[in-house]
């Protein structure tokens, strides 16, 4: 009888180019197959809730997988984890039902993007891979009275990246939270989903706002425009991470 298997993944992206599949590139989907197909022995495909960009990381990337193998789950996570590189790990493996879809059905999702904003570099806290390093001095202030005004239901269509193959750029952005720990600033991005590169077209128009560039209102113009050309240049991958995904307690 076939089975919907629901994987919890985690992974640094830094030598991936991103999660789908890609001719002759290294992705973490690639991986997570080859994998599958050795674990369960037979042809397979997932399915993946987010498209992760090259060199954007994960702690809670949700995939589903169909197999008729009886192996149980508990011997799957155990087998998949020991085989997976190094720089991916499968946290968690359920039987879910086979309607479940892990983009569709999702609620929000949660983006985490690190700033290390600081004089020195990242290297000091062996960060240099996962935040971004914003050598000028950023106002929390400013950059809270930015990012409340991302909140709500919008058209983004001024924070999309060409190539976003969407049919509507409206979206829901539920919060976003601001916060210092140490010398990094945490922005946390959490909406019904997201467009190609909108969290990070957004990180760097806030960084410009942070350091007094441009005004808050600034936000409202690009909203009320949809005109790519008034916000800032796209934020560096790196400093990017789902952090997770969550759906209704009866489909997942």
């Amino acid at each position: 009888m076939e089975r919907t298997l629901k994987l919890i993944l985690a992974y640094d992206g830094t030598a991936f180019h991103g999660w789908q599949r890609q001719a002759e590139q290294r992705t973490v989907q690639q991986e997570v197959e080859e994998v599958l197909r050795r674990v369960l022995r037979h042809p397979l495909h997932i399915k993946g809730a987010s498209r992760t960009d090259t060199g954007v990381h994960a702690r809670g990337q949700v995939a589903t997988v169909l197999t008729q193998a009886p192996v149980p789950t508990e011997k799957i996570i155990r087998a998949i984890g020991d085989r997976l590189p190094e720089d991916i790990s499968l946290l968690h493996v359920a039987e879910v039902p086979p309607t479940f879809h892990p983009s569709l059905d999702a609620l929000s999702k949660l983006y985490r993007y690190r700033i290390h904003n600081a004089a020195r570099r990242p290297t000091g806290t062996l960060a240099q891979r996962h935040a971004w390093h914003v050598w000028y001095a950023q106002d929390l202030d400013r950059l809270r009275d930015a990012a409340r005004r991302l909140t709500g239901r919008h058209d983004f269509a001024g924070f999309a990246t060409a190539g976003s193959e969407r049919q509507t750029t409206v979206r829901i952005i539920h919060r976003v939270e601001v916060r210092r720990r140490g010398p990094e600033i945490l922005l946390d991005f959490e909406g019904d989903g997201f467009l190609y590169n909108q969290v990070r077209n957004m990180v760097g128009t806030l960084i410009e706002i942070g350091r007094g560039f441009w005004p808050s209102e600034r936000i409202d113009e690009i909203i009320a425009t949809g005109n790519r050309q008034l916000a800032a240049a796209t934020a560096p991958p790196h400093g990017l991470c789902l952090e997770w995904i969550r759906y209704t307690q009866r489909r997942s």
